[in-house]
């Protein structure tokens, strides 16, 4: 079982100084724009990943003026209370503590606090490039499996060498063989288990995503997701030795895992081209809240929800079922940001005994 009990922001974006205190699973954080909700979420998300979920630098999250900040959460883990601390010290260097004890490596950290967010910016897993789907499976996978997170790391070092090696030999107008030979191997033995896992893993998680997306939107409206990568038909070896002519002309590793794709569609259409904005919202739910259901099966407890601003722009039906999927399906923290008080107050009392409300 996994709670957050408190959360302290000492100069994070808005924040100078501020502690929150949580005594509800599940909590509604209501103001205005701009008033510093979504930094809440963040805050959390850090403790998580140890990183902004909106992939910003360390330094453009600390208080304009300021240098330096600090972000600890107090959470009870399997009745053990810990404290998890980011420190981002004024010389730029970041320090990550677990039950008071540094990490070495900020990778060993991923999995501890497992956390799922839902926000506006994840329309990009849907009209964003491949990269923002591979980086939907890969967080997911990391938070699951620590050894597929060491894989990731090796395979995208190793990319980045092959990479240097393609650019400095066409400058050079020599290539080594015997070098590239070497990286070739490296990258099979890195991004074979790559996809072995991610194959693995959309088996159990598209039809969870298909299952939740009828639950919210009430209709399957036809939609189909289907893992892409070369390595479904041929060897990593046949593509890197069938590609090499083309690699060496674009200066770069045109095949292996960091090209897979997901391929949405919609009544046999591009999803992104066709699909209504409230089918949008509907299958990022669906596809966020799948990750939930893994990451619960996968850790034994519930990974902590946040869901920021996720009710504008939605419809009442949509709503009703997506609140009523939280209330009963979810038994850990939940966070839910908006900025109608009066609207929050009135979902959440229609579906949840017990809530917390934080006005800002």
């Amino acid at each position: 079982m996994l709670s957050l009990k408190t959360l302290s922001l000492i100069q994070f974006r808005n924040y100078i100084q501020k502690q929150f205190e949580f005594d509800a699973r599940i909590v509604g954080i209501v103001g205005a724009n701009g008033t510093g909700k979504t930094n809440i979420l963040d805050a959390i998300y850090y403790l998580s990943f140890t990183k902004s979920y909106f992939s910003r630098p360390d330094a453009q999250n600390v208080h304009h003026a300021y240098q330096g900040m600090r972000i600890q959460g107090q959470f009870e883990i399997k009745g053990t209370t810990t404290p998890v601390t980011c420190i981002l010290r004024e010389t730029g260097k970041k320090e990550f503590y677990f039950d008071e004890q540094l990490y070495t490596k900020l990778s060993q950290h991923i999995g501890k606090i497992p956390a799922v967010m839902i926000a506006p910016d994840d329309v990009q897993i849907i009209t964003g490039s491949s990269e923002e789907r591979r980086k939907l499976m890969d967080s997911l996978l990391s938070q699951i499996d620590a050894d597929y997170l060491r894989l990731l790391i090796q395979y995208n070092k190793v990319l980045q060498q092959r990479n240097s090696i393609l650019k400095w030999s066409a400058e050079q107008g020599h290539l080594d063989e015997n070098l590239l030979a070497s990286l070739d191997q490296q990258l099979v033995q890195y991004g074979v288990p790559i996809f072995e896992q991610r194959t693995t893993l959309l088996n159990e998680w598209l039809p969870l995503i298909h299952q939740l997306y009828l639950s919210i939107a009430g209709n399957a409206d036809a939609i189909h997701i289907q893992y892409q990568s070369s390595l479904q038909n041929h060897s990593f070896e046949e593509l890197l030795q069938q590609a090499l002519p083309k690699d060496k002309a674009v200066q770069r590793t045109s095949v292996g895992i960091h090209k897979d794709d997901l391929m949405i569609t919609i009544q046999d259409q591009s999803f992104k081209q066709e699909a209504s904005q409230g089918q949008r919202k509907s299958l990022l739910f669906a596809i966020r809240l799948a990750e939930w259901e893994l990451i619960k099966k996968a850790k034994g407890f519930s990974p902590i929800l946040l869901m920021d601003d996720i009710f504008e722009k939605l419809d009442e039906q949509r709503m009703a079922h997506l609140l009523g999927w939280v209330a009963t399906s979810t038994d850990g923290p939940v966070l839910i940001t908006d900025t109608h008080k009066d609207r929050v107050a009135d979902l959440l009392g229609r579906y949840v005994e017990n809530y917390q409300l934080i006005e800002l």
